[in-house]
């Protein structure tokens, strides 16, 4: 069973889980978690300090130890909201890209949100119902409403513990002046949150993170010194009252740094940014009329591993409702920018036929199917900006988008295989194809032909829907339509012009008939 591993490169903190796949579920066989304050420089000169380099890299090194020690098969890396923010933040990729082979990926708020949601729905108890999901990190807080395990609506704000501490409480106690201007952020942050989601009466609301765990045990009746063990594990479920929360974050903006590091459950770390943390979710339990949370050690890097585990074993749940919610997300970006998913329902059909009936010759990776899907309900989004040269601007709305399930690479693939469907051909160097793996590059060659003679197959819109059939020989490849009421002498012709380029993709000559 293949051995998987997440690492979460938060604006405040680190974190690394490592899973088994067994019986098509993750058994955890590791965790590890350092405070690197990867963010306190980024929300105030917008950069990266060397130290929080240097900090940062010196634990995913250690990380990596881990990860060789338990023979990890695949590892994702993925950084939030100081890596989003950071201007530097390319040097950094190349220095961890160097240091330790891993490619670290930089995520939107809105998909720190989704996998958040994923990692939490996948894991914790009756979280299937309606929920309000809270993720406050170093340097952005998620907000998520969810209905049986979809997301119903999602908002990422610049609410951070870091973030807010950085920019407003600059000595210590918490200058009141400080205070007054941080509350006044959260208040103008939460009524636009309010825009997007209005949860009503939730039944659960479950917050994740650092901060909320320790708000969690230092509103708890009994320190963590003086629980037992089982009482300790069944912190996680217990319901931290909104009035407790409030009444915390007016002690804790009092308090020195020495005296809040004396309260249970925050220690020295989190001490540092508390203050900012509880005030957020003080203002949260009033803003959205809520009656307090219960805390949930699960968060993004469950979230990364659920949609690993969905992505590679077809027969998890998680996968059916992996694919399920990405799929939604492409049809909802297609009419967003003008386009009818029913109209573009026969490209896609015909050229995931091609996808499965010429595999022994295009030889794609398996992912590629659902990324060729994608690109038929897409191809035509550009057309909102332009009809002229909408190719170009579909290219660019994609890559752009956010499309649930989707990593930026995966956009990037999918945009550049629905750019190339009208005169030009994919070259090295087109802007299509700069962020693309050059190993990438020849699937994406192959994926476009696909697509391409999808497309040429369904010209005539007004016809019904042509039937082809698909003989695939040792030199050459044979395509027999079954013309239409109104014939198929267009798509005969538009099929015929492809041949060359199937020639110099595939290396075999390709014939188009009629039955």
């Amino acid at each position: 069973m293949p051995t998987i591993a997440a690492i979460d490169i938060g604006s405040n903190s680190c974190r690394l889980k490592i899973a088994k796949v067994v019986t098509h579920q993750l058994k955890t066989l590791a965790e590890d978690r350092e405070v690197t304050r990867l963010g306190a420089s980024v929300f105030d000169a917008g950069l990266i300090s060397p130290e929080a380099m240097a900090s940062t890299l010196r634990a995913l090194k250690r990380f990596q130890r881990a990860v060789q020690a338990h023979g990890v098969d695949q590892i994702r890396v993925v950084a939030t909201s100081a890596m989003r923010d950071a201007r530097n933040g390319d040097a950094f990729k190349a220095w961890v890209k160097a240091e330790t082979g891993w490619n670290m990926e930089v995520i939107s708020g809105l998909e720190e949100g989704r996998l958040i949601h994923l990692g939490v729905t996948s894991g914790e108890p009756g979280a299937g119902g309606r929920v309000l999901l809270l993720d406050l990190g170093g340097g952005s807080c998620e907000i998520t409403l969810s209905e049986h395990k979809r997301i119903k609506e999602t908002v990422s704000l610049p609410l951070g513990a870091v973030r807010l501490t950085e920019q407003f409480l600059s000595t210590d106690p918490a200058p009141a002046d400080g205070l007054a201007q941080m509350r006044q952020l959260i208040a103008r942050e939460l009524r636009r949150a309010h825009r997007r989601i209005q949860p009503g009466r939730v039944p659960l609301v479950i917050a994740t993170s650092g901060t909320a765990a320790a708000l969690s045990e230092a509103c708890a009746s009994k320190p963590a010194s003086q629980r037992s063990g089982k009482q300790a594990k069944a912190l996680a479920g217990d319901q931290v009252p909104a009035k407790a929360v409030r009444k915390l974050a007016g002690k804790l903006a009092k308090m020195t740094l020495p005296e809040r590091e004396a309260v249970p459950g925050i220690g020295p770390r989190r001490a540092e940014i508390i203050v900012a943390g509880a005030q957020v979710f003080a203002e949260l339990m009033e803003s959205f009329g809520l009656r307090g949370f219960r805390y949930s050690p699960l968060g993004l890097r469950d979230g990364i591993l659920a949609q690993m585990l969905a992505a590679q074993d077809l027969r998890a749940q998680v996968h059916r409702e992996f694919e399920h919610e990405r799929w939604v997300s492409v049809l909802a970006t297609a009419r967003r920018y003008g386009v009818d998913p029913r109209q573009a329902e026969p490209v896609r059909a015909h050229a995931l036929q091609l996808y499965r009936e010429l595999k022994p010759l295009h030889q794609l990776p398996p992912e590629y199917e659902a990324w060729l899907a994608a690109a038929a309900v897409l191809r035509d989004t550009g057309k909102f900006i332009n009809h002229q040269g909408h190719h170009r601007h579909t290219q660019y709305i994609v890559s752009s988008s956010e499309i649930y399930g989707y990593t930026q690479l995966q956009r990037t693939v999918v945009s550049a295989i629905a750019r190339y469907l009208g005169k030009s051909r994919p070259q090295p160097g087109d802007r299509a194809l700069r962020n693309i793996p050059t190993e990438e590059h020849k699937n994406v060659h192959c994926a476009v032909v696909l697509l391409r003679l999808a497309e040429a197959l369904n010209q005539d819109r007004a016809s019904d829907v042509l039937r082809v059939a698909v003989k695939l020989y040792p030199k050459r490849v044979y395509l027999e339509l079954q013309p239409g009421r109104t014939g198929a002498e267009l798509e005969l012709w538009s099929l015929r012009r492809e041949c060359g380029y199937f020639r110099e993709v595939f290396g075999r000559e390709l014939f188009v008939t009629l039955k």
